[in-house]
């Protein structure tokens, strides 16, 4: 199992560009769908842990998959496994390549994989609510959620307004409070 968590982790750190955000598709794919590790509502329920956690989102879901599957000795391996590649690539780079981007065919690279990390994260976001709109009685405040979030996150780009993510973080918090108990109230009536 350790070994089996390393080259995972491994191979989703050293493949997957875009940090934790970029991530989180390849991890559930491959913790969720083919390994059956993480079941689907508690994959959810771990993004916004590691989301609202300190540290980075990769390392923060490598470390509870790891310690789920393998205890202490996981986390730490599935840590090291997401972690490894980032740190030899910039390594390598640091030492051998001067002026890395510089080079046009580095550059236009680059380019090329802000496109398709933008994709790989609107998928993300698209799978995670499609997982939730499957309980029926979730989808009004799933989709009010989303238009609220579409609606903030447009005008904060429109009018160019430097915010902080913590105030979604807790601004999700405060909206999934505040939609609990008004279900919850409607439930005792």
């Amino acid at each position: 199992m350790i070994l089996q968590l390393f080259t995972m982790f491994f191979k989703i750190g050293l493949f997957t560009f875009g940090g934790g955000y970029g991530m989180i598709s390849i991890v559930k794919d491959e913790c969720v769908d083919k390994r059956n590790w993480v079941e689907n509502e508690e994959f959810v329920n771990l993004i916004a842990i590691a989301e609202s956690t300190p540290g980075p989102l990769a390392v923060n879901m490598a470390t509870y998959v790891g310690y789920k599957k393998a205890k202490l000795a996981g986390a730490i391996v599935a840590t090291i496994g997401v972690v490894a590649p980032s740190v030899i690539i910039i390594y390598l780079i640091a030492n051998y390549l001067n002026d890395f981007l510089k080079y046009e065919i580095v550059a236009n690279a680059f380019r090329g994989i802000r496109i398709a990390v933008s994709v790989i994260v609107i998928r993300t976001g698209y799978n995670l609510i499609k997982n939730e709109l499957k309980d029926s009685d979730k989808k009004p405040v799933v989709i009010v959620l989303f238009l609220i979030y579409t609606l903030v996150f447009l005008s904060i780009e429109i009018f160019k307004i430097n915010i902080s993510s913590i105030y979604f973080i807790l601004s999700a918090l405060l909206l999934g409070v505040i939609f609990s108990l008004v279900r919850y109230r409607n439930d005792i009536h």
